[in-house]
Formats: structure tokens, sequence, C-alpha cells
């Protein structure tokens, strides 16, 4: 009301049915849609855009691997433990870059780690969106259990509550390549599955292994005692996500005009778009048109450049191939 801006511009309609939901993006006057949910029901919502033909941008799963090298927790642990504390509970888990997969070597750090979080997760859990988060979450945690997860702390539901408790998972490297697509289910909450491998080499292959992700983080040691693992294992992981992280948890997600929150399917429907950062989030919603030997006087104002003479102005665009990758 204040900037003058017409009254339908902005919406919000509470509570929708999944059956609306399908209805609103089959209506050919919308010119695009943009999507945040499951992976289930953002597929339901890209058939019916197909359908009549309108874009649909969806982000729709992640669950953010993060790889803790022996050295950075041999040389930082209690620190990256209350880091990764920080991040998987932050707003009860509810975040697309909450860290849902944990990956660690054998050895005792890691054995201290999977300790320390087991301990932290002891305290209160938070509150869920709705019962139909926690039903989904408690449903992923099963699945997560019948493929031969050990539950090592929570999975219940609260009583009384819309929350679960906090819940750690762990398998091994070799079970996690046994039923990569199962151990990928996305436990969307206060939840995380540890991968415990027996080296460098099997984490290579689980990166391989991994469907699209939004983010993917190694941490190693500041001494660079790590950087042959990371070297091994840095570019397979970087093909694998939208953005690539060293030594920070994936929730810290930067509204600037560097970041990408995308990345390959099923993170989302498109690779090459992003939901945060300006011009780039725009521009998935604009058109594209080139006025190709258009007279100055006829292209659309904004294109327009004039001098305070009224005289038309040509910019010369010159093209450099230094610093290009």
């Amino acid at each position: 009301e204040k900037t003058g801006m017409p009254a339908g511009m902005i919406q919000l309609i509470y509570r929708t049915s999944h059956e609306d939901g399908t209805k609103l993006v089959s209506d050919p006057r919308l010119a695009a849609v943009g999507y945040t949910g499951s992976r289930r029901a953002g597929l339901v919502l890209k058939s019916a855009a197909d359908q009549v033909g309108t874009p649909i941008y969806l982000e729709l799963s992640s669950v953010n691997p993060v790889l803790l090298l022996p050295g950075a927790l041999k040389e930082r642990g209690e620190e990256i433990l209350g880091e990764f504390i920080t991040s998987v509970l932050m707003g009860t888990g509810q975040f697309c870059t909450n860290p849902g997969m944990v990956l660690l070597i054998e050895g005792d750090e890691s054995e201290q780690f999977i300790s320390g979080v087991v301990e932290r997760f002891a305290g209160p859990s938070g509150t869920l969106l709705s019962p139909s988060v926690q039903n989904s979450l408690t449903a992923a945690i099963e699945t997560l259990e019948g493929g031969g997860a050990e539950l090592l702390c929570g999975g219940d539901a609260q009583e009384g509550r819309c929350s679960v408790a906090n819940t750690l998972l762990r398998v091994s490297g070799s079970q996690f390549l046994s039923a990569p697509e199962l151990f990928q289910t996305e436990a969307f909450g206060n939840a995380s599955l540890i991968v415990v491998s027996k080296g460098i080499e099997e984490v290579a292959q689980i990166f391989a292994a991994l469907e699209g992700n939004l983010t993917g983080c190694i941490y190693s040691a500041k001494d660079g005692g790590d950087d042959a693992d990371y070297n091994q294992v840095s570019k397979i992981l970087a093909g694998r996500v939208g953005r690539l992280l060293n030594d920070k948890m994936p929730t810290g997600v930067a509204v600037s005009p560097a970041m990408n929150h995308g990345g390959p399917f099923p993170a989302t429907g498109h690779p090459g778009t992003t939901a945060v950062g300006i011009p780039a989030s725009i521009s998935r919603f604009a058109k594209l048109t080139c006025y190709d030997g258009i007279r100055p006087e006829r292209l659309p104002v904004i294109l327009q450049d004039k001098n305070p003479n009224g005289a038309y102005r040509f910019i010369d665009l010159k093209w450099t191939t230094e610093d290009v990758d």
C-alpha cells in the first residue's frame, strides 16, 4: 500500500490442498512457477505444469553431505562438533541445507565425534512445522533403520508434541554402497546419518554414488595434512552439488549475487538455476529477447542510452581471454 503496488501483487493462501495446487500450476495464464518442498509433491506439480508448457523451478530434496577428514577432527574436533550441532538442530533441522549426512573415516577421532553428537542430542528437541513433517521424518527414520542403519539415539515422536527426538543413525561405507538410493532417503528435520568409511577410496566411491545435492562440504586440516585426501575426492563431490564448501556447515546461505542455491536433480529441477542470489534468482523467470539491428530510437526505453544533448551513444564491448578458466 505504501508503494502503490497493485493489491493482488502479493497473496498468501493458507492450507491449500494438493488438488488445488495442481490446478493452480495447470492454469495456462501462469508464466512460470517456483516451488520448494518434497520431491514427491514437487514432481506431481511438475507433471501438471509440463502438460501446459509452464516452466517450473523446483527445489526438492538434499542430504547435503559433509566429509570430516581425520586431520581436521584431530586438530579441532570439539569446534567442528559444535558447528555441526548448531547446524543440524537449527530450526529443528527444517532447512533445505541441513547436514543430513556426515562422512567419517575409521579412527579414534571419528568415534569421539560420534559419541559427542549422541551426548549433545540428548537435550530437548524442537517443534516441527506440522504433523505431516513429523510423520515424514519418522517414516524416513524407519526406512533407514529398515535398510540396516543403526539407531544411535532418538527416532521417536514426542507424545503430546509435534516433535521427534533428536536422531542420529549410523552405517558403514560398505552398507551405504550396497544400497545408496535407500541411504540417501532425506530425513527432513532434526536427524542425520553418519557414514563411517574404511578410507578415502571408499569415500570417493560414496561421492560417486550420490544423487544431486544443494551442498557438499569438506573439513580438512589447516596444516595441509589432509590435502591429498581432499584432492582425491573434491572434484567428484563438486560434480554432485550446487555449492561446494570448505570448513563450514552448509546452513549459511548468503543472499548475494555469488550464491548458488541449486544443484543437480533431485536437489532442484534444473542445475542451471538458483533460488537465492540476485539477479540469477530473478532471471530464471524472465524471457530472453535479443534486439538485432534495431534502430536506436525503436529500442525499448530501458535499452536506450542518451547523452544530455539527446543523441544516442553506443557502448563498445571489449572481450578478453585474460583470467578466464
